[in-house]
């Protein structure tokens, strides 16, 4: 324990140290410092030199952050939007479920790039980057069966939309966000939304587009067990889906559909409500049907088998299943699962 007189001691022999009389040691240093319960800057006193330092508060950060973001070329808003085309191929090919990864941390970089954008013309791209990612996010959730992350991820991608001023994004957005009403057993709330997003769309939207969204309202239609509606609407997908082999919207590159496509979008429709036409329309459409389009595969597969068992073709229908099945597994589909489950249920 120290005394008056030792600490007194010690406090001359420091002063001898700083004025450069008196030798120390890194030992004897180490004991001083432990003894007076001080530092070296302390001892010497440069601690006062280094107090004028000023403590950081987060601004500087923060306009970093605001800087990078108005860097943020068109260049840079492409490479956003390839990175999505490429999350969207795979998708289609192998599945959802390896790609859970990736596309959390595209969306993590377009969300950041649009929270420190400050102006319009900056933010705009970004924000329609965001909505086309977001969109496709949700939708490969909603097949993994993460329904609560599909339906945040289109109400993410409806934002975007809005704020980058692109109608014919919203629309989409929200005409698949109806998928989610009806896979959860509210079909007629989800005819309502989807032709709400119809009308969000207005004149904006391309002739390829509106007859997307026709056909997919055939489709909740026919769920909802609206026949005449599900015609209706099928009727008017066909006029407006302009002519030839072309399968990509220019303006909405993640709308496919073509005359191939919008048969077996019929097809499913027609075997919904038990029409005998379906059969020959999905046959058709395995025959045209795109082999890079593999989980597509599956939704196909067990529109036949559903149709199958309309008619009372058992055995059919099983085959199909079994093949449905197969490609279900191999692209992780619970969605394509779970339906079907519910078609082996009705042999």
């Amino acid at each position: 324990m120290l005394t008056v007189a030792s600490t007194a001691s010690l406090k001359v022999y420091v002063s001898e140290w700083e004025n450069g009389r008196r030798p120390i040691s890194a030992r004897y240093a180490k004991i001083l410092r432990a003894l007076l319960g001080v530092t070296d800057d302390e001892l010497t006193g440069r601690a006062e030199e280094s107090s004028a330092v000023p403590v950081a508060d987060g601004y500087d950060e923060l306009m970093g952050r605001i800087d990078a973001a108005r860097s943020v070329s068109l260049t840079m808003v492409n490479t956003f939007m390839d990175q999505t085309e490429l999350l969207r191929t795979m998708d289609r090919q192998l599945g959802a479920a390896s790609l859970v990864d990736q596309m959390s941390a595209h969306l993590s970089t377009l969300e950041d790039a649009l929270t420190f954008a400050v102006l319009p013309e900056t933010r705009r791209p970004v924000a329609r980057a965001l909505a086309g990612a977001a969109t496709l996010a949700a939708w490969q959730a909603l097949d993994v069966g993460a329904v609560e992350r599909a339906w945040r991820n289109y109400e993410l991608g409806k934002r975007a939309a809005q704020e980058a001023e692109e109608p014919m994004y919203l629309a989409h957005a929200t005409a698949e966000q109806a998928y989610v009403l009806c896979d959860a057993g509210r079909p007629s709330m989800a005819v309502e939304l989807i032709r709400d997003a119809q009308r969000l769309g207005g004149k904006a939207m391309s002739p390829r587009l509106t007859a997307w969204l026709y056909a997919a309202e055939a489709e909740i239609c026919a769920r909802a067990g609206l026949h005449d509606e599900c015609r209706q609407a099928l009727e008017k997908a066909e006029r407006h889906l302009p002519p030839g082999e072309e399968v990509r919207d220019p303006d909405m590159l993640s709308i496919f559909l073509n005359a191939g496509h919008l048969a077996r979008w019929r097809g499913n429709a027609l075997a919904l409500i038990g029409n005998d036409d379906a059969v020959s329309n999905l046959y058709d459409a395995l025959e045209t049907a795109d082999p890079t389009f593999i989980r597509a595969s599956a939704g196909l597969r067990c529109d036949l088998a559903q149709a199958h068992v309309a008619r009372g073709e058992y055995d059919q229908a099983q085959e199909h299943l079994r093949q449905a099945r197969l490609v279900a597994s191999r692209t992780g589909s619970v969605r394509h699962r779970r339906r079907i489950e519910q078609i082996t249920q009705q042999l």
